[in-house]
């Protein structure tokens, strides 16, 4: 089905893999097509229980196929040649507002843990993706760039709102406006990767942590939580209490509650129900 990347499923896990290594996986309109349906796939997967995105080769993502980006500058079209696919896929929980539908906002709004496994360079469009999803792992080839700046561009796709919730506005403002690279240590000092792990151990570790979110949290609680943090970000603290007061109300009537409870008095693994998705 896809052409520019690859899909699997391994136990719990869906694996995206962004598969055009030659080009550093640098995105076109048919990658990203393919990435969107493959995301929704997972989220409909009901032994899916977290997905990782990842690239090919030495790089996680180079931004937008730059061809592309010539094309359009010179006043050609970005598409000019290019047969296009339209798949259907339309992943992500509508119900969480018109916040998470802008243009790559929709990764926020998909039911299931995501985590970035970045395997190498990753810069512009590629560096939003990353910032979109709820975890990242990184490797010492990690290097993250935006790029933008440098472009005669903007900071699009959300790293205006997302760098400066993760590293504060002025290391932010600094990133958009150097556009320097930064390496693992530092990225993770400051706080966009979560974790750095050996090159040929990071899609492994990520599968292992998931993995153990499957042997032991409900997916229905990981998802109300992944929602409760995306959504109360744009929410002020009272109008927020009330919202996590009335899902506390909701989880207390679950199956899932007594299963947690039982699961805990008699000491064995919990048994708790899939998400499914109608």
């Amino acid at each position: 089905m896809y052409d520019e990347i690859k899909y699997e499923v391994d136990g719990p896990c869906a694996v995206i893999t962004l598969n055009r290594p030659d080009a550093l996986n640098a995105l076109t309109n048919n990658m990203m097509e393919e990435m969107k349906h493959a995301l929704a796939q997972a989220e409909q997967d009901v032994n899916v229980i977290g997905i990782i995105l990842t690239g090919e080769g030495r790089g996680f993502c180079a931004g937008m196929d730059m061809n592309a980006l010539n094309a359009h500058a010179t006043g050609g079209e970005m598409n000019a040649g290019v047969e296009q696919k339209n798949l259907d896929a339309d992943p992500g929980d509508k119900s969480m507002g018109d916040n998470f539908t802008v243009a790559f906002t929709y990764i926020l709004s998909i039911r299931k843990p995501i985590i970035a496994a970045v395997n190498g360079a990753c810069a512009g469009l590629g560096m939003s993706i990353t910032l979109l999803c709820d975890m990242r792992f990184g490797s010492e080839n990690t290097k993250f760039v935006t790029a933008f700046s440098q472009r005669g561009l903007i900071a699009e796709h959300g790293q205006s709102w997302l760098l400066p919730r993760l590293v504060g506005p002025a290391k932010a403002l600094d990133l958009l406006w150097s556009s320097r690279k930064v390496g693992a240590d530092e990225a993770k000092e400051m706080g966009l990767l979560d974790r750095i792990l050996p090159p040929d151990e990071l899609v492994d570790s990520a599968k292992s942590y998931i993995s153990e979110l499957a042997a032991t949290s409900a997916p229905t609680s990981l998802m109300i939580i992944k929602q409760q943090v995306y959504r109360h970000l744009n929410m002020e603290l009272g109008e927020a209490m009330q919202e996590t007061n009335n899902l506390m109300a909701e989880s207390l009537e679950r199956e899932d509650f007594k299963e947690g409870v039982s699961s805990f008095l008699e000491k064995r693994p919990p048994a708790f129900a899939p998400i499914k998705i109608d």
